[in-house]
């Protein structure tokens, strides 16, 4: 589309909005769309492509350009990234840009050094090296320059994912089953999946397919007891539901009551009568130490960094820091503590997180089977086998955009001794 002038300067102020990263982006863009009524779908696609392309790329574009402004910003995005030539923004330009503009659209982008190449912080770009190697952080940043697809997840309990993807593509979307989640739909481009029927009445539900994953390593069972115990809006808890048929008890747990309200909703299209949301206060609430040693399976989807979701929430790698991936660290270590106290004598528990830290993943695991000696560590490969998953990973489950095109997640699976 041809950006006008006025376009641009909404992009403008929207970008101005979310530079100081004091709120989610994607919360900055509703709250700015719900004030700026008059634009219209295609014109709020133009803004929030351009503010999710100006985060993604901040730190290259803030080296190429001179005195960086929210205005400069959007100019370099849509001329150096989105493909835009300088007659189309020209509106939009002043007559001091004329010098650095031309600058910008020779500049050697592929010269620069690999952090500000890929737009990543020092500190993120320096552990990822530390802890793979250039190379795959290299790969790493790359793919998460990249927007991620839209993945649903079929609710079982209600459809099956043949006759979901005839729907869909009877309704005119580009689908096709996912690659290694056996109830997931990958959906071409952007549509307003919400607004369709499959999605009213709890047929479907967006969920990313490494998320959809997680659920095939707890792999709960009818009649069983289980816990999701970081429950959020209810994702995860939602897909162990429909694998235990709506038989067996379902506690969604977690400190927030708007994010369990967000649940209520979703749970209410599910069809799912298994599951019981519970606000808790923190990982030692009596209503925790009440489950002691009477729940089959355990999720722990702990509280991260979200280094894992930099393709939908690119905005993480500027609002996280050393200092507060040491801090939640320390909270995941007791909330993994807490979790194993509910297991029954050969009950499952499963560590997750949406990040790529070894810090909140394999040493936090490794400290717990160290300080548990009757939990032992199972091989992710071997539960995933038992799903007919064909997944190649060996003892903990660790995806990445570069090699699985999903979210980043860390997953290990251990079992409490009977």
């Amino acid at each position: 589309m041809q950006p006008t002038a006025a376009l641009m300067q909404a992009a403008t102020a929207a970008v101005d909005l979310a530079l100081p990263m004091r709120h989610p982006a994607d919360a900055v863009l509703r709250n700015f769309f719900g004030t700026n009524r008059a634009l219209g779908p295609r014109d709020r696609s133009f803004v929030a492509e351009t503010v999710f392309c100006v985060l993604r790329h901040k730190r290259l574009l803030e080296h190429l350009v001179p005195h960086p402004t929210p205005r400069k910003l959007v100019c370099a995005a849509l001329i150096k990234l989105q493909g835009y030539s300088l007659g189309q923004i020209e509106p939009f330009l002043k007559g001091s840009d004329s010098d650095w503009v031309l600058e910008l659209k020779t500049a050697d982008v592929e010269a620069l050094p690999a952090a500000v190449r890929l737009s990543l912080p020092e500190w993120l770009y320096d552990r990822l090296v530390a802890e793979t190697s250039e190379q795959d952080a290299a790969a790493f940043g790359r793919a998460m320059l990249k927007t991620a697809p839209l993945d649903l997840r079929v609710n079982t309990l209600l459809a099956d994912r043949e006759q979901v993807l005839r729907a869909l593509r009877a309704s005119g979307f580009d689908a096709a089953p996912t690659r290694f989640s056996p109830v997931g739909i990958r959906v071409a481009g952007k549509p307003a999946i919400n607004r369709h029927e499959l999605f009213s009445s709890g047929a479907v539900e967006v969920q990313d397919e490494g998320s959809q994953l997680l659920g095939y390593l707890v792999a709960p069972k009818r009649r069983e007891m289980v816990v999701d115990f970081c429950a959020g809006a209810g994702g995860k808890t939602l897909l162990m539901g429909a694998m235990m048929q709506s038989q067996g008890r379902l506690y969604a747990l977690d400190v927030s009551e708007k994010r369990l309200k967000n649940l209520a909703s979703r749970l209410k299209r599910s069809g799912l009568s298994n599951v019981h949301p519970q606000i808790i206060a923190s990982e030692n609430d009596i209503k925790v130490k009440r489950l002691a040693g009477k729940i089959d399976r355990v999720l722990v989807d702990a509280p991260c960094s979200g280094l894992g979701t930099l393709r939908r929430n690119p905005d993480l790698k500027w609002r996280q820091s050393p200092q507060a991936i040491d801090e939640l660290a320390v909270k995941q270590r007791a909330i993994l503590s807490a979790a194993e106290t509910m297991l029954k004598p050969g009950g499952r528990l499963v560590y997750a997180t949406c990040s790529v830290l070894a810090q909140e993943n394999r040493e936090v695991v490794e400290e717990f089977l160290a300080s548990h000696p009757d939990c032992k560590r199972v091989s992710c490969r071997q539960v995933l086998d038992e799903s007919h998953i064909a997944l190649e990973c060996e003892d903990f489950l660790e995806l990445r955009p570069q090699l699985h095109d999903t979210d980043a997640f860390f997953a290990a699976v251990m079992q409490k001794q009977a």
